[in-house]
């Protein structure tokens, strides 16, 4: 692998065909290498392929209708697509409890290899309430995660970005004290989540903040005015394996945010130089 510096993006579009045409203006102005998308919202079928076939990418995506999808684009090779978490790393989350929802088969999760190193779009799930059979089901889902990206650092780098619906600091969030018993910023899921952290990947917008400064939120409800506000929360990441690169920058694109018909969600991209 080259020393070449390499730039991923990554996206929960909230409904890819729904914002196919911001999508479209952001792929002509930033180009980035590899492009992870969540809550595609659409069977692969239903993906406007042209959005990626005219800039050279090639795609693999896994979807269900309506409700979650993932997708993988890239223009430095798309080798041995994972779609879903595999079974052993389900099965290492330990039992589920009884009337507990099964969110393993849900398409949250695709992966392929990218100019040498394995790129994962991830999509954790909400919880939707502290303590309740979808909040468990999330944090077995993140301990699944957690063993699978403990088994693929094995084989070499890795780099997972997408929604990770955890804002893992007091800081990540416009006010704790609002937030306080919510899902999100709960103990068990922040523990989840340095347990993700601990198979050997580092928050690339931690290591690449300014000295004093914080890194930017990248999600703000749609309801209450909460972007012009402020009211948001740092819930998308990229976190990469040492052995991926040397981290170079890390941005958050908010004008993605403004306009008509945006997402909730903005675009957060890293770039590093690999070798």
């Amino acid at each position: 692998m080259g020393a070449e510096a390499i730039s991923i993006t990554s996206w929960n579009v909230n409904g890819i065909r729904a914002r196919a045409e911001r999508l479209a203006a952001f792929i002509e102005r930033a180009g980035p290498d590899v492009l992870l998308l969540q809550e595609t919202k659409c069977n692969p079928e239903q993906v406007p392929a042209d959005l990626f076939d005219a800039h050279g990418y090639q795609w693999a995506a896994i979807g269900a209708g309506g409700r979650n999808g993932v997708l993988i684009a890239s223009r430095v090779g798309l080798d041995a697509p994972l779609l879903g978490l595999p079974a052993a790393s389900v099965a290492a989350s330990g039992p589920i409890q009884a009337d507990d929802p099964d969110l393993s088969e849900e398409p949250r999760l695709i992966a392929a290899r990218c100019a040498g190193i394995q790129i994962a779009s991830v999509y954790v799930p909400n919880g939707r309430e502290v303590g309740s059979g979808y909040w468990r089901a999330k944090l077995r889902w993140m301990e699944a995660l957690a063993h699978w990206s403990r088994e693929a650092l094995t084989a070499g780098p890795l780099i997972l970005g997408g929604d990770f619906n955890v804002a893992p600091r007091d800081e990540d969030v416009w006010d704790p004290a609002a937030l306080a018993g919510a899902t999100h910023v709960s103990k068990e899921e922040r523990e989840a989540h340095l347990a993700l952290l601990a198979t050997g990947l580092a928050d690339s917008a931690l290591q690449l903040a300014p000295t004093g400064e914080q890194p930017a939120f990248t999600w703000w409800d749609y309801r209450g005015g909460a972007f012009h506000r402020g009211h948001g929360m740092r819930i998308d990441h990229l976190l990469a394996s040492p052995s991926a690169g040397t981290l170079i920058s890390f941005s958050v694109d908010r004008d993605e945010r403004k306009g008509a018909l945006p997402s909730d969600h903005a675009p957060i991209t890293l770039t590093i130089r690999a070798g």
